[in-house]
């Protein structure tokens, strides 16, 4: 592992080479207006306080770091858990929609959209219009629709519109070349809330910024729960990779500290029924951003495929693709059947449903190898209501 490696965003929005901002001319405008603007407001002090306070008292953070005894004992290792599942919304994508609704309320915007799969981030963007009083629309896979609803039924309680996407696979790719689609129709009034660190520049920087409190917390409780501020490992699932980002940000540099990243290997990475990106994966562009993405030789997205709705991406962020490209984070691909045995082990260990993205953290650990006192964080990223029907018809095939 190099000792030197720059893991920044440069002027041009690229880590490494990946990154940048690949748009149509008519998106150029609300672009540049982003990326001209977003760190100065950001830093502004009525910015910092009125976004803190949200986070601590509308979201109810800090999230605890949770000791998981039993699950310790069983790795024989010492396992925390970051509990983003006891956010509010039930994971840590509200982080990152109360940083963008203060952003577009800056920018003077009247109109949101959003894309998601799993439907947390739709759930979380529909909050936080609500808490303000902007239109709301969020674009879904027709898949996705039918394999959440309890999320689309919270969506539309908090008075957002939900736009089945109907081409392609139906699922997170689609969602997003609709909102993008939207977009473009409208940019003067509209802010898109992209919900992971993907898309042009500066998405992947802002995104992460806004999730970075998740590893700037877990500092001061590792002290406190350990005498020393960094783990020896975190472990968190990509798809687009927000979860991971924002879990990792504060240790980029720390090589002390090992990266871990997870993906959906679906039915296997070898049975084309898969969405293990950086196994499979060329370099490419895709949503507006240079990064690993799976296609053909001609450059037509694969369509991907995982029991879950959130890692089932094609791609992964521009910062996720450099530091497993560069070595600094490693890539753990885990099978759908996995992920729900270690969700129903998660359960019955800690009393603790994760949500299916997050089972995949949690099912790498039976691939990974550690030593007694080593200190391992796992990003329990989400709850898992949502995914109890996926979680019943495995429990009936038992």
């Amino acid at each position: 592992m190099s000792k030197n490696i720059h893991t920044e965003i440069d002027d041009r929005g690229y880590y490494g080479r990946f990154g940048g901002a690949f748009i149509p001319e008519m998106l150029h405008p609300n672009v540049e207006e982003l990326r001209t603007k977003y760190l100065g407001m950001i830093a502004e002090p009525d910015f910092k306080k009125e976004f803190d306070a949200l986070l601590k008292d509308y979201v109810g953070r800090p999230s605890p770091l949770y000791f998981a005894k039993r699950m310790s004992e069983h790795y024989g290792t010492n396992i925390y858990l970051k509990r983003e599942d006891l956010n509010h919304t039930g994971a840590h994508k509200i982080n990152n929609t109360i940083g963008q609704i203060l952003v577009a309320q800056r920018l003077g915007k009247k109109r949101i959209i959003a894309e998601t799969g799993a439907g947390q981030h739709g759930v979380a963007t529909a909050t936080v219009c609500a808490l303000v009083g902007l239109e709301c629309i969020v674009y879904m896979g027709e898949i996705d629709i039918a394999r959440q609803a309890p999320n689309v039924a919270r969506m539309r309680m908090l008075g957002a519109e939900v736009r089945p996407a109907l081409s392609g696979s139906k699922t997170l790719k689609d969602a997003t070349n609709e909102a993008i689609r939207d977009w473009i129709n409208n940019p003067e009034d509209t802010h898109y809330i992209i919900g992971s660190v993907v898309g042009p520049h500066p998405y992947p920087d802002m995104v992460a910024r806004f999730q970075s409190v998740i590893s700037e917390e877990m500092k001061w409780q590792l002290q406190e729960h350990t005498g020393r501020d960094y783990p020896d490992a975190i472990v968190a699932c990509v798809g687009g990779g927000s979860n991971a980002a924002g879990a990792f940000y504060h240790y980029l540099n720390d090589q002390r500290v090992r990266l871990v990243a997870v993906e959906a290997a679906g039915m296997g990475v070898d049975t084309g029924e898969s969405a293990a990106t950086s196994v499979l994966g060329t370099e490419g562009i895709i949503h507006g951003s240079r990064t690993l993405l799976m296609q053909t030789e001609d450059g037509q997205v694969i369509e991907p495929y995982s029991i879950s709705a959130g890692l089932d991406y094609p791609g992964i962020g521009p910062l996720h693709a450099f530091l497993i490209d560069s070595k600094r984070a490693e890539a753990i691909a885990v099978t759908d059947e996995d992920a729900l045995a270690a969700a129903l082990f998660t359960a019955r260990t800690e009393g603790i449903i994760p949500a299916l993205e997050t089972a995949h953290a949690f099912a790498a650990l039976d691939q990974m190898k550690y030593g007694k006192d080593d200190v391992v964080v796992v990003c329990l990223s989400g709850r898992g209501d949502k995914d109890l029907a996926a979680f019943t018809t495995y429990l009936d095939g038992l």
